[in-house]
């Protein structure tokens, strides 16, 4: 609370000047006003926490080997094109890109495709090859159609001798 303080001496007769009485305000209920807030606002709010993707690694000593019927390779190249083949025929390539008509139809047609013929669409293996050429961008999304399309079985992985010399007689 503020307050005021004045000398209430005798009086004196004749013209008086105003005193200036000097003020002295209180700051503690204020102080502990402050202190209030802050401890709301403290436990109140909650800590954000990182988000991150989730990526399944296998298991040390565990059987990688996989049928060629069930795997797709996906080559990401520069201008978000990705290039696509089918298990191991390197001769049958095709090209796509991020679109939900692109990458994501061709993911959900192997699926089906293995569901049909192995009887399970969990069973599909997806190798995803970025290129020198690619960016991180393209890594993401690639990674991102794997959570989307429900691909519990990919592999990040480098691109081989044989795909590069092919892409080079496809551009």
């Amino acid at each position: 609370m503020a307050e005021i303080q004045s000398n209430d001496g005798p009086k004196k007769p004749g013209v008086h000047k105003s005193k200036k009485l000097s003020t002295r305000v209180d700051l503690t209920p204020m102080v502990d006003l402050g202190f209030l807030l802050i401890t709301f606002f403290v436990f109140t709010t909650s800590i954000t926490k990182p988000t991150a993707m989730k990526i399944l690694m296998p298991a040390d000593g565990g059987d990688s080997k996989t049928s060629a019927g069930k795997t797709i390779n996906l080559l990401l190249a520069k201008d978000n094109i990705v290039f696509y083949y089918n298990g191991d025929s390197l001769n049958n390539i095709h090209q796509t890109d991020f679109s939900a008509i692109g990458l994501r139809a061709v993911i959900n047609e192997k699926k089906k495709a293995v569901a049909a013929f192995y009887g399970n669409a969990n069973e599909t293996v997806v190798l995803i090859k970025p290129l020198e050429q690619s960016n991180y961008r393209n890594v993401v999304d690639a990674l991102d159609e794997m959570q989307i399309n429900q691909v519990n079985r990919y592999i990040l992985m480098d691109a081989g001798k044989e795909e590069l010399a092919m892409l080079e007689t496809k551009r």
